[in-house]
C-alpha cells in the first residue's frame, strides 16, 4: 500500500455511506490507498467493520460507524462522530442505495417499493448533504459525490421507482452545485451502468429485463472498481473546477 501521505487524497477525510460491500467498499479501499482517512457509514455493522479491518490490514486508517441513512438522527450522529474522530471532513460520498426485484412500471410497482427507493436513495442522499455539507464548509471546501444512475439519463422501462429516485438525485446534484460553489463545495454525481456487485448478480439471475440491458453495454459490464476510480477523480483536486456534473460510467449504454 502507498504511504498515506503519497496519494491523490493525502490529508483528506472521506465519509462514505454504504461502504460495507460493493461499490462502497471498493471506493473506501481505493480512497485509503490514496491517502485518505476513511469513515465507513454502513447499516450492517459487521460488513462495515470488515471494510475497516481490510483497510487497516493494508496499512490505511478507517473507522466504521453503524448508520441508517434513512434516519436523520442516525446520519447526523455519524457525521458528528466522524468529525470528532478525524477533526474534519473533506469528501462526502453518498453511495448507499439500490433497487430491488419488486420494482416495476408505474402502474404495477408496489407503492411501498416507491417509498423504499425514495427514502433510501433520494432522502438518504438529501440527508447526507444536509449534515455533511456544513462540515465540508468548515474545512474550507470539499467534494460531494452522489450516486445517480444511467436510468436518470435515459429511458429505462420497468424500474420506475428507482428511476424516480435517481432522477431526483441528478437534479439535486445540479442545484447543490450552484448553491454551494461560493463556499468551495463541489457537488457531482456518478451515473453507473450495470455493475457486477453481489446484489446486481442476484438481479441478473432473476430478471430477464435486466439481462437484456446488460447485453447492451458496449464495453462489457461495470465492476465496482470502475465506479471507485470515477469517485476518486471527483474526490481529488484533479477535478477542482468540475461541479454540477453527472458523470456516466456506463460502458456506452446511454449513447448506444
Amino acid at each position: 500500500m502507498a504511504h498515506p501521505q503519497a496519494g491523490r487524497l493525502a490529508g483528506k477525510v472521506a465519509f462514505i455511506t454504504g461502504a460495507g460491500t460493493g461499490i462502497g467498499r471498493a471506493t473506501a479501499e481505493l480512497f485509503a490507498r490514496e491517502g485518505a482517512r476513511v469513515v465507513i457509514a454502513e447499516i450492517d455493522a459487521s460488513s462495515g467493520e470488515e471494510t475497516a479491518h481490510r483497510i487497516a490490514s493494508a496499512g490505511g486508517e478507517a473507522i466504521a460507524i453503524p448508520t441508517d441513512v434513512r434516519e436523520a438522527d442516525s446520519l447526523q450522529a455519524a457525521i458528528r462522530q466522524a468529525v470528532a474522530h478525524f477533526g474534519r471532513l473533506d469528501v462526502l460520498h453518498n453511495n448507499a442505495g439500490g433497487s430491488t426485484l419488486q420494482d416495476s412500471d408505474v402502474v404495477n410497482a408496489p407503492i411501498e417499493e416507491f417509498w423504499r427507493a425514495i427514502t433510501l436513495d433520494l432522502f438518504g442522499t438529501f440527508l447526507g448533504c444536509r449534515f455533511g455539507i456544513p462540515e465540508l464548509i468548515r474545512s474550507g471546501g470539499g467534494a460531494v459525490i452522489n450516486m445517480a444512475s444511467v436510468v436518470a439519463l435515459m429511458g429505462f422501462p420497468g424500474r420506475d421507482c428507482y428511476t424516480a429516485a435517481k432522477g431526483g438525485i441528478a437534479a439535486l446534484t445540479r442545484s447543490l452545485a450552484v448553491e454551494y460553489a461560493p463556499q468551495k463545495v463541489r457537488v457531482n454525481a456518478i451515473a453507473p451502468c450495470v455493475t457486477l456487485t453481489d446484489r446486481v448478480n442476484g438481479l441478473l439471475a432473476g430478471n430477464e429485463g435486466v439481462r437484456k440491458v446488460a447485453e447492451a453495454h458496449l464495453l462489457g459490464l461495470g465492476q465496482p472498481m470502475d465506479m471507485a476510480q470515477a469517485a476518486l477523480y471527483l474526490a481529488s483536486d484533479e477535478s477542482r473546477i468540475i461541479t454540477g456534473h453527472i458523470l456516466p460510467v456506463d460502458s456506452g449504454i446511454v449513447t448506444a
